[in-house]
């Protein structure tokens, strides 16, 4: 079976390899440190303290392991692979929602990198999806929980 594409840009890149070795160097220290002050206590069937650390070994290991797998698979969208004419991943587009006139503008990263919070959403989220492909002057309808959103799509930029 093969592995799903990551599709990242160059920021995302560096985010998640600074992650990797962030879990690798400092957090998976720390843990085994922890693991052996635990040991130190004695008994460790019912040691409280064992037991977290060990628990969150293994989700750093987890962690580890699939931030390893996604930067294998990992295909960098590059500034100047990012057209204008029309939303790709890549692309920041602003947008104005019809109905209550807002405008918000968003990168469209792949779904690794996507963090509404810093108004990058991915390309396989509802929004996302209905957008790329899309031009300058387009208006497109979402169909959202709450209902259906029309925007407009005001610009495409890198």
């Amino acid at each position: 079976m093969s592995e799903k594409e990551t599709l990242l840009t160059q920021g995302g890149l560096l985010k998640l390899e600074e992650e990797l070795d962030h879990l690798k160097s400092v957090k998976r220290r720390e843990v085994a440190e922890r693991i052996q002050v635990a040991i130190s206590y004695g008994d460790i069937s019912e040691n409280s303290e064992y037991e977290d650390a060990k628990n969150e070994q293994a989700f750093i290991e987890g962690r580890i392991m699939t931030l390893e797998k996604m930067l294998r698979n990992a295909r960098i969208i590059r500034d100047e692979d990012v057209a204008t004419g029309a939303v790709s991943i890549g692309a920041r587009v602003v947008i104005k929602d019809l109905e209550f006139g807002d405008v918000m503008e968003y990168l469209i990263v792949g779904t690794a990198e996507a963090d509404p919070t810093e108004n990058k959403i991915s390309n396989e989220s509802p929004v996302g999806r209905a957008l790329l492909g899309r031009v300058i002057g387009d208006k497109i309808e979402v169909n959202v929980p709450a209902g259906m959103i029309e925007y407009e799509i005001l610009e495409i930029k890198k």
